[in-house]
């Protein structure tokens, strides 16, 4: 089936009779109305013929007609049309009037001694009566006819005064139609935008009560829908949260294990095999509290109610002794440029999305090189804003993009990560409104610069 608009469905089914309709009561209005008009016309034809016929006179057997000029000039005075009348004899001959005109159809049967026709005299279409009046003991015929001005201005007249108002009604009858159908659609339109609006994050039910009756069958299979995503969505999470969690414990045993047996003396081969071993754990520890992180900063992972308010200079110095002992582990300069930025976040996903940045440029970062870390407000706007910048490889504009997928690496690579962390930081900006930006330095040249910005705090 194609895509249709169900606006112009309802149109395409509801115009085209009411067209119909408004052509129906045109027709009826003009034939009631054209009908005595004509017969009125007609009327007045036979009245004059029937006078003509009063005024015939009989003397030794001869016909005459007894008509005033004067009465003629008056008969045949008329603003838009001409007349023409014949008084003929029983026997057909000439007694008075204009020659030549038009016969009745000799297939008409006259109605009350008369018969009213249509004929051409004088090359002109013309509407005659032949009206048959009493002459002795037979019967002499009248013909009285007009040209057809009258008639088509009345035409003309019922036509516009039934077009006219039939066009404003039908006017009139759209617009209530497009509004009718707008109006009743607008239900939809906004449980559409109501979705719209919606973050991928947002699984709750849509709000049935205030949905048409026909669009409720809908929403209640979309709900459902959502329901089966949510449950799915928290599967996963309690999934991820509990393999992470029982991973964590043996692993930790594990480090402290191979720290332990590190510190003994044993043979340098069994220290080499020991030190991958360790390293193996810390890895692997990592990527048990990433996974941890992931499943809390995913949707459903019940943070998004109880986002408070939150500083992001004061969780940076909280955070700052333990990355700047890892930085001068690696002989790397971590900096710290720290203005006031507020934000409503929650503590906990906002340093895990601080340890993710910072992690990843002193672990790409080369020895000697600078890693700065950065909060305020941005100038251009005054959102908060918080940035990693460090002068290291940095990352292909071709690669931003991918690398905010969960496992993805750059390749070629180095370094222990596991493709987490980007993909950490961007759930968790996504959970919080903010926006990822991966770009240059702000001095340019090399390096990268991966900034995290937040919607304004909403007033204290």
């Amino acid at each position: 089936m194609t895509s249709q608009s169900l606006r112009g469905q309802l149109l395409r089914q509801l115009l085209p009779p009411v067209a119909a309709l408004l052509a129906l009561a045109m027709v009826i209005a003009y034939f009631p109305t054209i009908e005595p008009a004509t017969a009125a016309y007609d009327q007045a034809l036979i009245d004059v013929g029937l006078a003509l016929g009063d005024r015939i006179q009989i003397e030794r057997g001869k016909y005459s007609l007894d008509l005033p000029s004067a009465a003629e000039r008056m008969l045949r005075t008329d603003r838009y049309d001409s007349i023409y009348f014949h008084v003929a004899a029983p026997d057909g001959s000439h007694i008075a009037g204009d020659e030549g005109m038009p016969p009745p159809p000799p297939d008409e049967t006259p109605q009350d001694h008369v018969i009213a026709y249509d004929g051409v005299y004088a090359g002109k279409d013309v509407r005659a009566v032949a009206v048959l009046v009493p002459c002795d003991a037979k019967r002499c015929m009248v013909q009285v006819a007009e040209t057809t001005n009258k008639r088509q201005r009345l035409l003309r007249y019922i036509v516009l005064s039934s077009l006219v108002p039939t066009v404003l009604i039908a006017f009139a009858t759209l617009l209530i139609v497009w509004f009718g159908v707008k109006r009743g659609l607008e239900p939809l339109d906004l449980l559409s935008e109501e979705i719209k609006r919606r973050s991928p994050r947002d699984l709750r039910p849509v709000e049935a009560a205030s949905a048409p009756e026909e669009a409720k069958p809908l929403v209640g299979a979309l709900n459902a829908l959502l329901e089966e995503v949510a449950q799915a969505n928290q599967n996963q999470q309690r999934f991820l949260a509990n393999a992470a969690h029982q991973l964590r414990t043996p692993l930790a045993g594990l480090q402290a294990h191979t720290e332990l047996a590190l510190a003994q003396p044993v043979p340098e081969d069994c220290r080499a095999e020991l030190e991958q071993v360790h390293l193996a754990t810390v890895r692997t520890a990592r990527l048990a509290n990433q996974l941890l992180a992931l499943a809390r900063a995913e949707p459903g992972g019940g943070l998004a109610a109880g986002l408070g308010p939150a500083e992001l200079r004061q969780l940076v110095q909280g955070a700052a002794d333990e990355w700047v002992h890892r930085a001068m582990a690696r002989d790397l300069d971590l900096g710290f440029d720290l203005a006031a930025a507020r934000v409503l976040g929650d503590a906990f996903l906002l340093r895990e999305a601080l340890a993710n940045l910072v992690h990843n440029s002193l672990e790409h970062t080369p020895s000697g090189g600078h890693v700065t870390v950065r909060t305020g407000l941005r100038a251009e706007d005054g959102r908060p804003l918080l940035e990693v910048e460090d002068d290291g490889p940095g990352i292909p504009p071709a690669e931003r993009e991918r690398v905010l997928e969960r496992f993805y690496r750059v390749p070629g690579t180095t370094g222990t990560g596991s493709g987490l962390g980007l993909a950490i930081v961007r759930e968790i900006a996504g959970l919080h409104g903010a926006e990822v930006e991966i770009g240059e330095p702000r001095a340019g040249g090399r390096g990268c610069r991966v900034a995290l910005i937040f919607p304004p705090a909403p007033q204290r």
